[in-house]
């Protein structure tokens, strides 16, 4: 197996490669019993699947279904008086999710809202903080970043007039390696800083699974007096994450991925504080940004006067029926807690790397940091020949990753409901086919 240059360190000791271990693992696993929260999809033959494709979609909580129907149920039963006599009253339903969407990101409850899609939010979020000056105008994206993300950055650099061939900097990695180093990122924020209008970067990159050191970047960003925005699709659920304390000024995030919430769920979005009491920060607005105890003045109140916090760039009313499955998956965040998950994710991934690299192959080979703290739950293994085959042999086993192109297979051992003998499975099967 082959290793990239930057990614040194040592896994957790102690390991063993036979499926034997691995049973035992999950016998000693006090999360163990959570993967029965969750619908495990099945093979043909009526066996679990190998599900390791958490990092696109996450599986659904079991307790989705019946939350849904009670939304539907009061629909049917008080139709528009469910707005404040439901169970969960509509009106302040967004509410309900606030507290525990800000453990999760490490924030104060009024600085999170769960609103739109992480693309929308991306672009409202750009309108307040990505103030471009002819001098100040240029954007820090990171290399391979997620393509929503490009276009969405590229399209707010012509909108402002500026050519993204110019204004775009892309940082990218040393030659020969696969991830970023953060010092490059620093230095770079050094050398430009006083042309970088914004930062904004994932923190964790969709394609090699590194983990970037965000409070390193945004202190080296806010020493040159750039304002800094996180795309946090895999990071979220994953890592910790502590924006409130970073002094990040905005980030965004999907919640169908690690947060479990569905296809096209409801997304999440972290204005600081700072930024939250000021009511005059330029933003684009919506009637359900306003003052809930306003709000319905209507055309009594023809001028927008935002609400403190987050809740400020709210446009629309949120839409309940898609909400509901967050609620089911963020209760399960609250009983089991980020540490626990954390610390179960790194050894668990820290195992499956050790099984991979049980068998040396030239064919394929680990791009995600070795490092626990560069690492999450996705391990990307590039296939040096043959990709697509390879992978497609992977499926034919009962495995579910992804690939993506033009030759990155990916894998996520989510703690909240993959084993230590999915791991080993999967190894098995990676195994089998770089040997062909």
């Amino acid at each position: 197996m082959k290793r990239d240059g930057e990614n040194s360190g040592s896994l957790l000791p102690g390991f063993e490669p036979h499926e034997d271990y691995a049973r035992k693992l999950d016998a000693a696993d006090p999360l163990a019993r959570f993967r029965d929260r969750f619908h495990i999809p099945k093979r043909a033959d009526g066996r679990d699947a190998v599900y390791l494709a958490g990092n696109s979609l996450g599986l659904q909580p079991k307790t989705v279904r019946p939350l849904i129907e009670q939304e539907l149920q009061d629909w049917a039963d008080l139709a528009v008086d469910a707005h404040f006599q439901a169970k969960t009253p509509w009106y302040t339903y967004h509410e309900v999710l606030r507290e525990s969407a800000a453990r999760l990101v490490g924030a104060d409850p009024g600085e999170v809202v769960m609103m739109n899609s992480l693309t929308a939010n991306l672009h409202l979020m750009m309108v307040s903080f990505y103030r471009p000056t002819p001098e100040r105008h240029k954007i820090v994206i990171e290399n391979a970043a997620f393509p929503s993300d490009t276009y969405a950055v590229k399209s707010q650099l012509r909108h402002h007039g500026f050519d993204p061939e110019d204004a775009l900097i892309v940082v990218k990695p040393r030659d020969g390696e696969h991830t970023l180093r953060t010092e490059a990122i620093e230095q770079l924020l050094a050398e430009r800083g006083s042309e970088i209008a914004l930062v904004m970067m994932a923190g964790v990159n969709f394609l090699t699974g590194q983990v970037f050191d965000m409070k390193r970047v945004t202190d080296a960003a806010r020493r040159v007096g750039c304002a800094v925005g996180w795309d946090l699709a895999h990071a979220v659920g994953n890592v910790p994450l502590s924006l409130h304390d970073w002094n990040v000024d905005f980030a965004v995030w999907c919640s169908y991925k690690y947060l479990n919430s569905g296809p096209g769920a409801v997304a999440g979005c972290f204005v600081h504080e700072t930024h939250g009491r000021n009511l005059d920060l330029n933003r684009f607005a919506g009637w359900w940004g306003n003052d809930p105890k306003e709000r319905f003045k209507m055309h009594l109140l023809p001028d927008f006067v935002p609400r403190a916090g987050a809740d400020g760039w709210q446009l629309s009313n949120p839409p309940i029926l898609a909400m509901a499955p967050i609620r089911a998956s963020l209760n399960i965040f609250d009983e089991v807690g980020m540490a626990a998950l954390r610390a179960k994710s790194v050894r668990l991934t820290a195992y499956l790397r050790y099984l991979i690299e049980q068998t040396p192959s030239d064919h394929v080979e680990i791009i995600t940091p070795r490092d626990a703290d560069g690492c999450g739950c996705q391990l990307s293994i590039l296939a040096h020949d043959r990709p697509k085959e390879r992978f497609a042999a992977i499926e034919q086993q009962g495995i579910v990753c992804d690939f993506r192109e033009p030759n990155v297979i990916r894998a996520a051992a989510v703690p909240l409901y993959n084993t230590y003998r999915d791991a080993w499975t999967f190894a098995q099967a990676l195994a089998h086919c770089a040997s062909a």
